[in-house]
């Protein structure tokens, strides 16, 4: 044993005894990040532990699930097993765990996905299970290419570590098509799971893979599941879904309860194995995913059906994670969701229950959740609004932006201070409604404890947050709740002028041709939630009255601008940027012609960049458009990106512009060219590190990097638009201009005011 080594152990049983006995803290990441800073080689050390191996289980979905239900079903066979069951998932996290365990087994640890290559050099896992890859905290991790880079690295750092994988996700097959291509891996296993057969699931808008990346080309699907999951294949280059190793069949989704067969071929034979059935009492596609993944795992560690079997019967993690609560005789689920594709399937798991319910979504934006919260607009809430007799309420530091996302959707929602006064509300509905509550990463632990100390107090939940129903579950934030919004109908807001909006509430004209808005290639440009842009747009000329028509522009098909009265573009992965862009290049002289005709174009971040005379792929400065003076080139010493909150006062607006930029381009704009707005806030940058200011007006053009999406908070600009819009319609069709009576914005102006106090404007 080095002095290192003996020196680690030291300071972690010293660290664990204090946080435990004096702080009255769990210990379980501090003592490992303390003893990897005395011995940097730590978890190769620690490896001697296990004496049959480890697993680690990466994935943006579903990794403390699988984690926990694995080292359960091992434990049932009889294996000694070290886990990081608490999510603690970085070295640290993994070498506390191994700090604090005896010899064992097995070890099956939780990753992230950019923290695997740090860990599989020293550990070198027998096992790595790759659940599923989706876009998740985009300001935090960036896109999905790094995290695939990242899982790349790892593998060629431990090149005897097998590889298990969802191979109905495209973007983890590409990641076993690389691994097994690296040198050292030539002869290495790899393992392929997946879903045989489709489920019948209604398909959602937002998908995070629609192109191979190994050609370029968008991906086909013979059926789809959720998200980018399913049986794909390119038609150019023939990379398709690879023949499964192992396979759940003849899948059956109840309100509460999922079962489905694991099938696998017979080594050298090709007749299959008996397959091994799996019943469980929670419901969910993706858990047929997880509970698959578990399966394969059991099966190849030699762990038989029945220990799988009752572990699921048994499993009850407590950790908020499909969390059954009764609390005064009514039923309430508690589950986490951080991304579109979370929250998606959580959706379908609410919708599964029939009968009136009541929903509180609880969103946070602290580090670990991602500041940028965009991404609800992703989100398919609109399904819930078709739900008969559902109340819904939204909480959390970002409790305003839920509610606005949900207005759009159709759904009239209360902002909740916390978790109790949720409960208190809740205490006023009929007690046979079932109750959801659905929570992002850090939001969870404050809902969680509430919930469980409602349900302790036997009835008595009036302590349930640990004191006064006023105190705020996040204290950083307290949420002040608006009136439930009524739709159908044009809403009074104070007055102010601007051409083209009228107080009148017109009748819908059933002889008025519609309103043409243009969304490009939504399947290529649909980062950040910018399609929310579009939903917003669209909404607030149906609550007046106003016909409306959104064209779906989508990669290989046409449109006829002439016919068109707003254009909408939004940013993508470069990936897709660069399909969307040489589409656009085809379209250059009509885009122009129309732009010149004052017709109306927002475009935010690679649409913005793409409109001038040179934009940046990549690295890579490339031609642009050259319609709008701006010119977009790389950092000149830095290579960092500008992420942060942002605040403009804009010469559009009456309120602050508030939204969320995360870029890596600097964008520089030609003489005579009006910035968008002029930065505010003590955080955000704009267009570049130097001219605090973003975006550029060019006649009825709006380029910005302005995310959240820009119009969700910022209702003036959104009118501005849409009057520009009007204008040309009127122009286009000979019919007069239809009059936008005012709308009740008191929802995005909440939203707007609480980020632009918390970007810091002036």
């Amino acid at each position: 044993m080095s002095i290192r080594f003996a020196a680690a152990q030291a300071v972690s049983s010293i660290s664990t005894w204090g946080l435990k006995h004096v702080f009255r803290r769990p210990a379980a990441n501090f003592p490992g990040k303390i003893a990897l800073y005395v011995d940097p080689r730590l978890l190769a050390n620690l490896r001697g532990k296990l004496t049959r191996g480890s697993i680690m289980v990466v994935g943006t979905n579903g990794k403390t699930t699988v984690t926990n239900l694995l080292a359960d079903v091992l434990e049932g066979s009889g294996v000694r097993v070290v886990c990081n069951r608490t999510g603690a998932n970085l070295d640290s996290g993994v070498s506390t765990a191994l700090l604090h365990a005896k010899e064992a087994d097995w070890g099956v640890f939780e990753s992230d996905e950019l923290w695997l290559k740090k860990m599989t050099p020293q550990l070198k896992p027998t096992y790595v299970l790759l659940l599923n890859l989706f876009r998740d905290q985009l300001d935090r991790c960036g896109e999905i290419d790094r995290i695939q880079d990242s899982i790349v690295e790892a593998l060629a750092a431990s090149p005897e570590t097998i590889l298990v994988f969802n191979a109905d996700d495209p973007l983890c097959a590409t990641i076993a098509k690389r691994a097994s291509e690296l040198p050292g891996r030539e002869r290495t296993r790899q393992i392929a799971f997946g879903v045989s057969e489709s489920m019948g699931l209604a398909q959602n808008t937002v998908s995070d893979a629609t192109m191979c990346q190994l050609c370029s080309s968008m991906f086909e699907y013979d059926f789809r599941q959720y998200g980018q999951l399913g049986a794909w294949h390119c038609p150019t280059c023939g990379f398709s879904r690879p023949s499964l190793d192992f396979a759940a069949q003849n899948v059956e989704l109840g309100e509460r309860e999922l079962s489905f067969d694991i099938a696998r071929p017979q080594p050298n034979a090709g007749e299959s194995a008996p397959a091994r059935p799996i019943r469980a009492a929670f419901s969910g596609a993706y858990m047929v995913y997880n509970l698959l993944a578990v399966g394969v795992a059991a099966d190849l560690v030699g762990c038989g059906n029945d220990a799988i079997q009752a572990a699921i019967e048994s499993f009850d993690p407590k950790n908020g994670r499909l969390q059954r609560y009764s609390v005064e005789g009514r039923s309430i689920l508690l589950n986490l969701a951080k991304n579109p594709t979370g929250f998606n399937q959580n959706l379908k798991i609410i919708e599964k229950d029939a009968s009136p319910k009541a929903v509180s979504f609880f969103i946070n934006d602290k580090e670990a959740d991602g500041r940028d919260i965009s991404w609800l607009w992703d989100i398919d809430f609109e399904e819930l609004s078709r739900q008969e007799g559902c109340v819904v309420f939204a909480g959390g530091i970002r409790g305003n932006d839920m509610q606005v996302r949900l207005k759009y959707a159709g759904i009239p929602s209360k902002v909740v201070k916390n978790t109790q006064e949720f409960l208190d509300e809740l205490a006023k509905l009929p007690h046979e409604m079932n109750a959801y509550a659905i929570a992002n990463y850090t939001a969870l632990p404050n809902v969680k404890s509430a919930l469980d100390a409602a349900e302790s107090e036997a009835g008595d939940p009036a302590r349930a947050d640990g004191g006064s129903s006023s105190s705020a579950d996040d204290s950083s934030s307290i949420i002040a709740a608006a009136p439930e919004p009524a739709r159908g109908a044009p809403r009074a807001v104070p007055q102010r002028s601007e051409d083209c909006l009228s107080t009148e509430s017109p009748a819908r004209d059933q002889e008025r041709t519609p309103i043409v808005i243009a969304h490009m290639f939504p399947d290529l440009l649909n980062l950040y939630g910018d399609g929310g842009n579009v939903r917003i747009l669209s909404e607030r000329l149906a609550w007046r009255g106003v016909p409306v028509q959104v064209k779906r522009v989508e990669y290989g098909e046409s449109v006829d601008l002439g016919d068109v009265d707003l254009v909408f573009l939004g940013g993508g992965p470069d990936r897709e940027q660069k399909l969307a862009s040489a589409e656009l290049m085809r379209m250059k002289d009509e885009l122009a012609a129309y732009v010149e005709e004052d017709g109306p174009v927002l475009a935010i971040c690679g649409g913005y960049q793409i409109l001038g005379k040179t934009w940046l792929l990549g690295d890579e400065e490339v031609p642009g458009l050259d319609i709008v003076g701006i010119e977009t080139r790389r950092p000149g010493t830095s290579a960092d990106r500008l992420i942060d909150n942002i605040v403009l006062s804009s010469p559009l607006a009456t309120h602050p512009v508030v939204g969320y930029e995360n870029h890596a381009g600097r964008t520089y704009l030609a003489e005579g060219v009006k910035p968008f707005g002029a930065v505010v806030s003590s955080v955000g940058h704009g267009n570049n590190d130097a001219d605090k200011a973003d975006g550029a007006l060019c006649r009825k053009v709006l380029g910005t990097y302005l995310h959240g999406p820009l119009l969700s908070k910022n209702p003036e600009i959104a009118d501005w638009l849409l009057a520009a819009a009007c204008e040309r319609h009127a122009r286009r069709t000979g019919e007069s201009a239809p009059a936008l009576a005012r709308l009740d914005d008191a929802e995005e102006l909440a939203a707007n005011a609480f980020m632009a106090d918390k970007a810091g404007a002036k």
